[in-house]
C-alpha cells in the first residue's frame, strides 16, 4: 500500500518552494541589501562634496 500523503500540506509546501524559488531569483537579480545601498550612497556623496569644495569657479580661474 502507498504512502498517505495529506493534500493540504503537500499543496502548502509546493507553495512554499515555489515561493523560495522565486526570492532566490529576486536575491539573484537585486542582490543589493539596503545597508550596501545606503553605504554607496553616502561615499557618493562625500566625493560629490569633496569634488564640489575643491572646484574653481570662473573668476579664480583667471
Amino acid at each position: 500500500m502507498g504512502e498517505i500523503i495529506n493534500l493540504k500540506r503537500f499543496k502548502k509546501r509546493v507553495a512554499r518552494d515555489a515561493s523560495e524559488q522565486q526570492a532566490a531569483a529576486n536575491r539573484a537579480q537585486f542582490g543589493r541589501t539596503k545597508s550596501e545601498r545606503a553605504a554607496d550612497e553616502k561615499s557618493g556623496k562625500r566625493a560629490r562634496e569633496f569634488l564640489d569644495q575643491h572646484q574653481l569657479n570662473g573668476e579664480d580661474a583667471s
